[in-house]
């Protein structure tokens, strides 16, 4: 976690983040890579809509960006801390102009692929992240924070309790129950609302026939959309890749290293699994692909580009 309140060098908010969503006692953002954009069109980047015409005309200059998050992907980690900092005071400048109280506390994780949900109230202060893949908390002037670079960032919030949290749902996560799990750490009584941050779409996520069988076999297993055979799931989640319709022997032949591929829908699945716990994602919530759009971070970019590394953005849920 940071609690450094501000850095003289802080950027301000809407130059590396945009919100997603703004209640009286909750905030959601979006951070990016911090692409340079002209200057008439940096005030333009506070909500999702508004950042299609502006990243297709952008190009990442490092594999890194000017704002990595991720203290895991090789970058200099007083950089990253320093960039974590300066998030921390651009979000106080930017509440403190909305006469709001501060955030103390922005909670990071070492995120590993499970379905651990930490409770970050009952967690001591440490400056050593907990390997988990999601948290929850009732405290007030607390953010959470998760890192992703194409898996699927969300975060909840239930006005009745208060209660946030934020989930790292990758395949692994989807397939390990991570939004049952941390789904069961609030009371489903009370209204529980979702948004989904940047992520990669079906369109750009082909994987091998093993990954939509495990996510398959995952879903029946932990019970995550009961009412849902197999086969009707595979068939909403994901399609074969256009290699595998090739009609000719050649076309067969030539296209035989992308055999029983398939795209697959992993924000789709998520948004079922939310719905199974009686959660909807939110109305107005637009999802834009981390791999098409070079305002984000990408892993599956970065490897078809062959570069050795990229950076991670973050989606932050603020409890006001």
């Amino acid at each position: 976690m940071i609690e450094l309140q501000s850095l003289a060098t802080s950027p301000r908010l809407q130059d590396i983040a945009y919100i997603k969503a703004q209640w009286d006692d909750v905030l959601i953002l979006q951070t990016h890579a911090a692409i340079e954009l002209q200057s008439d069109l940096k005030d333009s980047l506070t909500a999702a809509d508004t950042l299609t015409p502006l990243m297709s005309q952008q190009a990442l200059r490092a594999s890194f960006g000017a704002f990595n998050l991720g203290l895991h992907v090789g970058d200099d980690a007083a950089q990253v801390h320093g960039h974590r900092g300066q998030l921390l005071a651009a979000i106080n400048a930017y509440l403190k102009q909305h006469n709001r109280p501060s955030i103390t506390r922005l909670h990071w994780l070492n995120q590993v692929h499970g379905n651990t949900v930490l409770h970050v109230d009952s967690q001591s202060l440490s400056m050593q992240a907990s390997s988990a893949d999601a948290m929850v908390s009732s405290a007030a002037q607390c953010g959470l924070s998760i890192m992703t670079a194409d898996c699927v960032p969300i975060v909840l919030y239930q006005p009745k309790s208060k209660q946030i949290a934020a989930i790292h749902a990758g395949w692994q996560g989807l397939a390990n129950g991570i939004i049952k799990v941390t789904a069961d750490s609030f009371d489903k009584s009370a209204e529980i609302m979702a948004w989904i941050g940047a992520c990669i779409s079906q369109e750009n996520y082909e994987v091998g026939s093993e990954v939509v069988d495990k996510l398959i076999a995952g879903c029946e297993h932990h019970h995550l959309l009961a009412d849902i055979a197999p086969q009707v799931l595979k068939a909403l989640i994901s399609c074969p890749s256009p290699s595998q319709n090739s009609t000719s022997d050649q076309e067969v032949a030539d296209n035989s290293h992308q055999a029983d591929k398939y795209w697959v829908n992993l924000p789709k699945l998520a948004s079922m699994q939310l719905a199974a716990q009686g959660i909807q994602v939110a109305s107005d919530n637009k999802i834009p692909c981390s791999y098409t759009e070079p305002l984000f971070y990408s892993y599956r970019r970065q490897t078809h580009e062959h570069r050795p590394a990229t950076g991670r953005m973050a989606l932050v849920i603020l409890r006001l």
